[in-house]
């Protein structure tokens, strides 16, 4: 029995397009898995720029001794997607913690609207000696608008 995944977006979202590149393909013409990993982490660079935050100063910032790894991620894929094609990418914040970002990300089929892909990536900050640490204060502020709301139980 296939169950549906939630096409929503929990909360404010960044979109971005994503073309389909020849070389985002296995030997069928099917975006290959490792593409999407990809995708994710251009997403996290465009949305680090719709606040205002330069990437390249963010995931390693030697003058403030720190970077911003990501330190896990899954994706799940729902409909295969070929050579030539496009995305819309949302990008969103799932949580944030006082030392990590865990973004989400979902894929829709340009022309169709379909979920075909979701996932997530987790950021952690860490200090010259790969030790956690807590995130940049201006990071944490920017991201403030995009939490998603809090649940109640």
């Amino acid at each position: 029995m296939s169950r549906e995944p939630s096409v929503a977006v929990p909360g404010k979202c960044v979109e971005i397009p994503v073309t389909i590149r020849f070389g985002d393909t296995d030997p069928y013409g099917v975006v290959y898995f490792a593409s999407y990993f990809r995708y994710c982490h251009h997403g996290i660079e465009e949305f680090l720029r719709v606040l205002g935050l330069p990437p390249q100063e963010l995931f390693r910032n030697s003058e403030e001794g720190y970077g911003l790894p990501v330190a896990g991620a899954a994706c799940d894929f729902y409909r295969p997607v070929w050579y030539g094609e496009t995305l819309r990418l949302a990008v969103f914040v799932i949580q944030a913690k006082s030392k990590a970002v865990t973004f989400g990300f979902h894929f829709y089929h340009s022309e169709s609207g379909d979920l075909v892909a979701k996932g997530q990536a987790t950021v952690v900050t860490i200090d010259k000696s790969w030790q956690s640490r807590a995130l940049p204060e201006r990071l944490r502020k920017a991201l403030e608008p995009y939490l998603p709301p809090v649940q109640q139980s």
